[in-house]
């Protein structure tokens, strides 16, 4: 089974040729994003933490640790992964999200997530 690479962007970024399938990752729409600058292929809310676990964390670093487990934790049961991994099948993937912080965001993790499992599938 051939997957292609994940990489991760703001979606206040400017879209590339290079992104592929460009997929929202964050549940909430983000602010002054129109849709047709987004130049999305699919937002896929699913794949983003749970609510209760996005507000629980807060972007807070001290929680970043605990955050990423349990993140994880939800995401082995996410039928959203299913969806990820088909379109990686089909080309480049680019995860898009809203937060601020480049190092400490779900789609990190989530791109981690999606490596991980495709290494464990292959």
């Amino acid at each position: 089974m051939t997957v292609n690479h994940v990489q991760i962007k703001r979606i206040y970024d400017a879209p590339s040729p290079a992104d592929g399938a460009r997929v929202l990752v964050d549940r909430l729409w983000p602010r002054g994003v129109r849709k047709e600058r987004a130049h999305l292929s699919l937002w896929l809310k699913d794949a983003a933490p749970s609510p209760a676990l996005r507000q629980w964390f807060d972007h807070r670093a001290d929680r970043w640790r605990e955050f990423t487990l349990r993140y994880r934790a939800e995401l082995k049961t996410n039928p959203a992964i299913a969806r990820l991994h088909e379109l990686q099948r089909q080309g480049a993937v680019t995860l898009l999200y809203a937060a601020r912080d480049e190092n400490m965001n779900h789609a990190r993790v989530l791109a981690e997530f999606l490596a991980a499992s495709c290494r464990k599938r292959s």
